[in-house]
Parts: structure tokens; sequence; C-alpha cells
């Protein structure tokens, strides 16, 4: 999960072509948005330069506007089934800087993990701080009865690649479950 946009720092997309390198380094295979554009782009290159698989998930429209002509892609028909793809083809969720698409995604994959849909790590590649506004809201959410604190401690956060990587192995599933209300 990360921006179809490059961001206003260069940090961004060195972030992002560094965790493609470390992922294909440690045999981990890529599965993303299926662009070559932004964060997604360089993730996606970089990875594919260190010799490592990636997947693209994408669909007609997106393939046509912005698809990755260099790697493999799986095209589906609606935003939902590309979605329901990297369920299915993803063992852990990464989010690098993005914007709405990126933050709808990261708090899917959160509430399937709560709702018991899935369990499956989800981390933050929290580079220059993007997320720590985000994590201040989580942390408030929780303050206010909204949130178990321990699907917001369950989120790997690491500032680097190698960081983030160790933290999601470590990754241990929250205790606590949705429960009505």
């Amino acid at each position: 999960m990360c921006g179809s946009n490059a961001g206003q720092s260069a940090g961004y997309v060195a972030a992002a072509r560094e965790l493609g390198t470390t992922l294909a380094k440690h045999g981990i295979g890529l599965v993303y948005g299926g662009a070559d554009i932004g964060l997604m782009g360089a993730l996606a290159d970089a990875t594919a330069d260190a010799n490592g698989e990636v997947i693209g998930v994408i669909t007609p429209d997106l393939a046509q506007r912005d698809g990755h002509p260099n790697i493999r892609l799986e095209q589906v028909q609606t935003m939902h089934q590309r979605k329901q793809r990297f369920a299915e083809l993803s063992d852990a969720y990464i989010a690098l800087p993005g914007g709405l698409g990126t933050l709808e995604e990261l708090f899917e994959a959160a509430t399937w993990n709560q709702l018991g849909i899935q369990d499956k790590p989800l981390g933050l590649l929290n580079v220059n701080r993007y997320f720590n506004g985000l994590l201040t809201f989580l942390h408030h959410a929780v303050e206010e009865g909204f949130i178990h604190r321990e699907h917001v401690d369950a989120i790997a956060i690491g500032s680097d690649a190698e960081e983030l990587l160790s933290a999601l192995a470590h990754w241990h599933s929250p205790n606590a479950t949705k429960r009505g209300g």
C-alpha cells in the first residue's frame, strides 16, 4: 500500500526503492497495485531490479492509464476484487506514505484483522514521520474507547526497511476481538 504520487520529499521515493531492494534481498515477493507511477512504480521497479518477484493487481481502467509495462499484472474488474486479490496473494501488509487509497487499504487490512477475517501482519514504513499524526489519532481513539489498544499496538512500525521487516517478523496477533456495539 503506497501512493501513486511521489510526495514532496525525495526521501519517500528513496524509501520505496530501499524497501523493494530489501524485500528482494530477503526473498520476499511484492504484491501491489500494479501502477508504474509514484511510490508504487518506484517500489515495483526496485523489487524487480533486485530480481524479486512482483505481482501487480489492477483494474482494466487503471491498467490502461497507469499499468506497469514491465511486470506481471493480474487484472480484476473492481476495486473490491482488487483488495480481495491482495488478501489472497499476500502474507502481510506494509503501508508506505500515500493518500486516501493507501489509508483506505490500511484500515481495511487492520479491520479484517480486528474482525478475525484474516490474521496477517500489518506494518507502517514511517518515512519522515509521515504516519505520526495518524498514530496520534489512533491512540486518541483508544483513549476515547473506540479501538482496543491491542489493535493499535499490533501495527508494526519502522523508519526504514530493515527495521520494519524485523518488526513484522516479530509481529503477533492482537488478543482483543471486536465485540458488539
